[in-house]
Order: structure tokens, then C-alpha cells, then sequence
């Protein structure tokens, strides 16, 4: 089967993260991207997989957290919606590389275990 893609839409970084556990667990699908919107109050998780895995792990978050903003399944998704989807996930790793960024020392090396350790 090809890529498809399931929508969770939620309030709440916590829960979102709970809805990824939840469908990661339920079925063989990945996380695609994520976002953000409203400070956090309103949250997005996108995961891909065949389109039977998706369904499952889509349906196994609405009946799991509850109140769901939305969700959805996309099978065999257009071109457009798969380009969309990169350019999220892009900004999403770009987001990450500069909060990694920010852990780096003066020295402009990443802190050792170590060094972080006794910082703290």
C-alpha cells in the first residue's frame, strides 16, 4: 500500500503527545510533523504509514483522549498535501536544530555529558 497520512488536531501540547503515544503504539505509523498553533492550545500531530495503519492509529487516539478538535485520514495523498507536509516537517527540524543551538557553550562545542552534569 502507498503513504497516506492521519491528522490528529487537539488542545494542549500534553495531550497531543499522549495522541502520538497512543497511535505510535496502536499501529505501524511514524510522526510526519507537528504543529503548533494558538501558544500551544491548539496542536496538530501528522503521522504517516499504509492507510490501514493510519486508520487504526487515527481511530485509536479519538477514542482514546478526548475532546478531538479534528482528525482525518489522507490516503494516497496529492503531491501538494506531501509538499505541505515537508515544508512543515522542515520548519519543524529546523526548530529543533536551533534548540539544540541554544545547549551549545561558549566554546561553541556542544556541552559533554559531563559538563552539563556538573553545571547543573
Amino acid at each position: 500500500m502507498g503513504k497516506s497520512y492521519g491528522l490528529i488536531e487537539i488542545t494542549g501540547v500534553t495531550a497531543a503527545v499522549d495522541a502520538l503515544d497512543i497511535m505510535c503504539k496502536a499501529a505501524e505509523v511514524t510522526l510526519a510533523t507537528w504543529e503548533r498553533k494558538l501558544g500551544g492550545r491548539l496542536v496538530t500531530i501528522i503521522v504517516e504509514g499504509d492507510v490501514a495503519a493510519v486508520t487504526a492509529a487515527v481511530e485509536a487516539a479519538a477514542h482514546a483522549i478526548k475532546p478531538l478538535v479534528a482528525s482525518g485520514v489522507i490516503a494516497n495523498p496529492h503531491e501538494e498535501i506531501v509538499g505541505l507536509v515537508k515544508r512543515s516537517s522542515s520548519r519543524f527540524m529546523t526548530a529543533s536544530k536551533e534548540a539544540g543551538a541554544e545547549a551549545e557553550n561558549p566554546a561553541g562545542g556542544m556541552l559533554s555529558e559531563e559538563s552539563y552534569l556538573q553545571e547543573v
